[in-house]
């Protein structure tokens, strides 16, 4: 399990816009902030990729750079980029299983009947500074719920602000 202070592992997978995401290669003013979402057959995760999107701006006005990712394949990503209004939310995808569980996020496996694929992560949000150091780590096991962006953006401006230490770093 990733906790803050701990470096996040590295991730280099393709993005829907013909380009690449590696963390390691992101310099952010304040943060990188990953989204981990179950894929194109989440309602849930297509309400909160829209609502990031939507407020792209604000997010990265506050210093952070916000990339979404998932385990669909390219096929799979195509359809949200396209058909999911995420304005200019880059989108990562191809991640594999050993890599989800790497970053600790819980993993599912297709219930009979449904349009889900094989297998997929279940959501998680992380921030990371840019020296790759965990600053927030939030991971689920169902899609219900995620964390308020509203409460979100105040906290990244409360640390800024106030130079808010990483909190929860021993389990």
């Amino acid at each position: 399990m990733l906790k803050p202070g701990d470096t996040a592992p590295d991730i280099d997978l393709p993005l829907t816009i013909d380009a690449r995401f590696k963390l390691s290669d992101q310099s952010p003013e304040q943060f990188t902030m990953l989204v981990f979402y179950r894929g194109k057959h989440c309602p849930i995760c297509k309400k909160y990729l829209t609502e990031i999107g939507s407020r792209l701006r604000e997010i990265t006005d506050r210093g952070v750079n916000v990339f979404a990712v998932s385990m669909d394949d390219e096929d799979r990503a195509m359809v949200v980029d396209k058909e999911w209004n995420t304005g200019d939310l880059p989108l990562a995808y191809d991640m594999s299983e050993d890599m989800a569980r790497e970053w600790g996020l819980f993993v599912s496996s297709k219930r009979e009947g449904s349009e889900e694929p094989d297998t997929f992560s279940e959501p998680g949000l992380f921030l990371i500074r840019p020296d790759r150091t965990v600053y927030f780590a939030q991971v689920q096991s169902a899609p219900f719920t995620r964390p308020d962006l509203d409460q979100l953006m105040d906290g990244l401006d409360i640390i800024k602000k106030n130079d808010y230490p990483p909190r929860g770093m021993a389990t």
